[in-house]
């Protein structure tokens, strides 16, 4: 009886320590290198640095891109490219379960079933919905968008974003500095449910905050890079070529300050480029300096005053710098991604073994669910 209880306290403790960790992505297709830095990165340094009993769901949120208007063979292609970014930057489907959202049914149905104990206020104070109207109707101001053109998808989906995460029993959500709000109403919509069934049935998900910085324009930086910005300048992609990408950087704006510093608010441009800087490996970095570069050693400010005291403190040579270093670090990805794309049936089977492994793991969910519910099973 005694060994009995031992291996029960050491299975309960492995149980207590095991986290379930879920994050997704809206399908545009290739990643820029805001993506790369702000999910991509942090993604696969999640899954490398993971306890064998964790266990990690990325997905490809095709419902969610459709709260804005898509062509759907634009959508379809955009899937595609993202699933090969995605293995191309170091994602192991093996050790972790990478999956398109729209194939896994449940997800749907678990949002119309939290919907049903969502209160309509509280949706109203979220502020994406505020910013994508905004910019599908390029106000200036959130405070003047004409609400009457709404779609209750966009305005109700940080509820299908709350089943996302909740399918999977999820303990822990990466999140940048913007998303903190949503996870929020996961808490809140998890201890509802619990609370409406009288029993802690859904984990109550916790925070990983990413290290990372929200990556901006490189045009204009009071905006974040994004794809759907006019000028192909202002943004990175993951397959640029060597040439593009030191043209993009050349042209990045920056001041007329003469020497470096990192202060995002009063120098923006130089900050945003220097944040980049910091997010590489560090590989260019590590051959102009005569110690190890540790992680403090990759902070902004650091690289500021390194290249103060190594390049005389010109914008031109942190431009240098960072151009370099982007192109090594994109070089495997690139060749991996090229691969991927030209390899028939590959993409294929990685969405296959993703949907099935995702759909066991709703299934079981679903049916508690509905049981609790006292719907049909």
């Amino acid at each position: 009886m005694s060994c009995m209880l031992s291996g029960a306290r050491r299975w309960a403790s492995t149980l207590a320590r095991r986290r379930v960790i879920v994050s997704g992505i809206q399908p545009t297709g290739v990643p820029h290198l805001g993506n790369y830095l702000g999910a991509l990165k942090t993604w696969t340094a999640l899954q490398n640095e993971a306890d064998p009993q964790d266990e990690l769901y990325f997905f490809i949120a095709s419902l969610h891109a459709l709260t804005i208007p898509q062509n759907p063979k634009q959508l379809y292609h955009d899937r595609r490219n993202l699933l090969a970014a995605l293995i191309a930057v170091g994602l192991d489907p093996h050790r972790c379960t990478i999956f398109m959202q729209d194939q896994v049914p449940q997800h749907a149905e678990l949002s119309w079933l939290l919907m049903c104990q969502s209160p309509f206020g509280r949706l109203e104070r979220m502020t994406t919905w505020k910013s994508k109207i905004a910019t599908i109707q390029n106000s200036a101001s959130e405070d003047h968008v004409n609400e009457s053109q709404l779609q209750l998808g966009l305005f109700a989906y940080p509820v299908l974003q709350t089943a996302d995460i909740l399918m999977y029993h999820a303990t822990h959500v990466p999140v940048g500095e913007d998303q903190q709000q949503h996870l929020e109403l996961t808490r809140d919509l998890a201890h509802s449910f619990n609370r409406s069934v009288k029993k802690p049935f859904f984990p109550i998900p916790e925070a990983l905050l990413s290290e990372s910085k929200r990556i901006l324009s490189l045009r204009n930086p009071e905006q974040k890079m994004s794809k759907s910005a006019p000028d192909a300048n202002s943004r990175i992609m993951l397959t640029d070529t060597p040439e593009q990408i030191q043209s993009k950087v050349k042209k990045a704006v920056t001041d007329s300050e003469g020497t470096l510093s990192f202060d995002p608010a009063s120098r923006p441009a130089i900050s945003n480029l220097l944040q980049i800087l910091a997010g590489m490996d560090g590989g260019v970095l590590q051959s102009h300096m005569t110690q190890e570069i540790t992680e403090e050693r990759k902070d902004p400010a650091f690289l500021a005053r390194f290249l103060n005291e190594y390049a005389g403190g010109s914008s031109a040579a942190l431009k240098r710098t960072l151009a370099d270093s982007i192109i090594e670090e994109l070089r495997p990805v690139q060749k991996e991604y090229s691969r991927l794309i030209s390899e028939d049936g590959f993409l294929d089977e990685i969405e296959r073994l993703g949907c099935e492994k995702a759909c066991l793991r709703a299934q079981e969910t679903m049916s508690q669910v509905r049981t609790m519910l006292g719907l049909h099973q």
